[in-house]
């Protein structure tokens, strides 16, 4: 018998630490069938994300194409997030050197490269800033007919964490949001209304670490650090914001959408890289998005488990 091969999906990445574990989410998931991991700059520089991303993979034993892609945002100095997830951007476990070497292509490209060439239509996964997108959509407009859907995790419909009304990714590159929003194909935000509801509690954190294992241990020494950011917004716990994407590509039954229209704001004082959603229909304009508004946290944490269990 054929086994069933799984959604094809590319990821997008700037580790950051629920970067990796979105990672170790995807990876688990037989449902998933990842075709690369392409890498930008975001949480911290490209160099820093890019060895991230080798050292969590060789990690947990896996090894597939990393693409690094963008450097810098289209038009912006880069802003980073050291305060979140350290100098290394991924501060906390001692992870181990890369076992193998980065693609040698850039990560357009093999985006570009592997959307045309899939003979079923591929999934985007974006965890970070949508740099490496937009340069792929702009580069190589035919791919948008090939691409099943782009689930990314950014924005916000309401409230925002870098700005009062912006989210970190979109902020650090509003133009790349703008071209992906506008791009035509059918996308999926998963924002902080959504993120915000998932939370890992410190007692989600020690039932990881009780599993034993390699795999399980490393997400909760990840978490060890993490969650010293957190508790200064009066969360309880810590935002899976990363995860929460790969999960809603697993099962979209996990998350309440709306679809609405929604457009990035790039030249406010006060409000760039805000996610400017159209509640109510004021703007007369087509829902371009599915919003992510709410999640089943519970089936969520468990979805998680599940699969670091599936590492031992």
């Amino acid at each position: 018998m054929t086994p069933v091969q799984g959604r094809p999906v590319i990821i997008d990445c700037d580790p950051g630490h629920d970067d990796a574990i979105a990672l170790l989410l995807a990876f688990a998931s037989p449902e998933l069938d990842v075709r690369a991991v392409t890498v930008v700059a975001g949480n911290q520089t490209l160099d820093k994300t890019l060895r991230n991303t080798l050292s969590v993979l060789s990690f947990a034993g896996i090894q597939t194409e990393v693409a690094a892609g963008a450097d810098r945002p289209l038009v912006r100095p880069l802003v980073t997030a050291p305060e979140v997830h350290g100098e290394s951007g991924l501060d906390g476990p001692a992870l181990p050197e890369p076992a193998f070497s980065p693609s040698p292509r850039k990560a357009w490209e093999a985006i570009i490269d592997l959307v045309r060439s899939s003979p079923q239509k591929v999934t985007l996964i974006p965890l970070g800033p949508l740099t490496n997108i937009a340069l792929a959509l702009r580069t190589a407009p035919d791919i948008c007919s090939n691409i099943e859907r782009i689930t990314f995790m950014g924005g916000a419909a309401r409230d925002g964490n870098w700005s009062p009304v912006a989210e970190f990714n979109i902020v650090v590159d509003p133009e790349a949001a703008r071209i992906v929003l506008h791009s035509g194909v059918p996308i999926t935000m998963i924002g902080l209304d959504v993120t915000h509801k998932a939370q890992l509690y410190p007692s989600d954190t020690e039932a990881l670490r009780a599993m034993g294992g390699r795999v399980p241990t490393l997400v909760a020494d990840l978490m060890d650090f993490y969650s010293r950011f957190h508790p200064r917004f009066g969360f309880q716990g810590s935002p899976m914001h990363d995860p929460c994407a790969v999960a809603a590509v697993l099962d979209p039954s996990l998350v309440t959408t709306r679809s609405l229209y929604v457009d990035v704001e790039t030249r406010g004082e006060l409000t760039s890289g805000q996610t400017v959603t159209d509640f109510y229909g004021v703007t007369g304009r087509a829902a371009n998005v599915d919003v992510g508004l709410d999640i089943d946290r519970d089936r969520f944490v468990r979805m998680l488990f599940e699969a670091m269990k599936r590492y031992e």
